[in-house]
C-alpha cells in the first residue's frame, strides 16, 4: 500500500518543529547550553514559548530532536529487512546508511563536545541510549522468538548502539563499522602481529 505524502499542514509543523531545533541548537553552541533559555530559542525561532513546548518536551529534547526518528528507523531496520537477510547484516547496513553521515557531519564534533560537557545533556543521552538498547533487543528477540529479555539479545543491541561510538575515531569509519560487525558475526580473534624485518 502507498503512503500518501504528508499534507500542507504536516509539512509546516515539521518546518516549524525543525526550526526551533535549529535555532536551538545554534544558540547552545554559541553561549554553552545553561545560558540558554526557553525564551531565548523562542525569540531565535520567531515563535512562542507555548509553540516551543507543543513540540518539545524539554531542554534537553532540543538537543536530541531527531532521537523518535533514530529509535523507530533503528527497530525497522530489524523488522523490516529483506527477506533472507540476516540481523547483523541489516544492522550492518543500518549503520552505514545513517550513522556514518551523522559522524561525518560539519557540526558533529561541535554537537558531541556540548553533550559531554554538559550534565543534563550527558544523563539524558544515557537514558536516551537506555531506551534505544531496551527498543532494539525487543526487536531481535521478537524476531527470534526468544523473550524480551534474553541475554544474548540485549548484548547484541548493546555492541550494535556502541560502535558509532568505537568508530567515531578512526580515520576510515566504514572500515571500522565493517570490522566490528564482522566481529560479532564470526567472533573475536586476537590481532596478528605485523610482520616485518627483524632488528638485528
Amino acid at each position: 500500500m502507498t503512503v500518501p505524502p504528508p499534507g500542507r499542514r504536516e509539512r509546516k509543523k515539521a518546518a516549524t518543529r525543525q526550526a526551533i531545533a535549529d535555532a536551538a541548537l545554534q544558540l547552545f553552541l554559541e553561549r554553552g547550553y545553561d545560558q540558554v533559555s526557553i525564551r531565548d530559542i523562542a525569540d531565535a525561532a520567531d515563535v512562542s514559548t507555548t509553540t516551543v513546548f507543543k513540540h518539545f518536551t524539554g531542554k534537553e529534547a532540543l538537543v536530541f530532536d531527531q532521537d523518535e526518528d533514530r529509535e523507530s528507523q533503528l527497530v525497522a531496520a530489524v523488522r523490516q529487512r529483506a527477506a533472507g537477510q540476516s540481523i547483523l547484516d541489516a544492522l550492518r547496513q543500518h549503520a552505514l546508511d545513517t550513522w556514518l553521515p551523522i559522524a561525518a557531519h560539519p557540526q558533529s564534533a561541535e554537537f558531541l563536545s556540548l553533550v559531554e560537557s554538559t550534565p543534563a545533556l550527558r544523563a539524558y543521552a544515557e537514558r536516551m541510549w537506555t531506551r534505544h538498547t531496551d527498543s532494539l533487543s525487543a526487536a531481535i528477540a521478537d524476531e527470534v522468538g526468544v523473550d524480551h529479555d534474553d541475554l544474548a539479545c540485549v548484548a547484541l543491541a548493546r555492541f550494535v548502539l556502541e560502535i558509532p561510538l568505537l568508530a567515531r575515531g578512526r580515520q576510515d569509519r566504514p572500515a571500522a563499522v565493517e570490522a566490528i560487525f564482522d566481529m560479532l558475526a564470526h567472533g573475536w580473534e586476537p590481532p596478528r602481529k605485523p610482520t616485518g624485518p627483524r632488528s638485528t
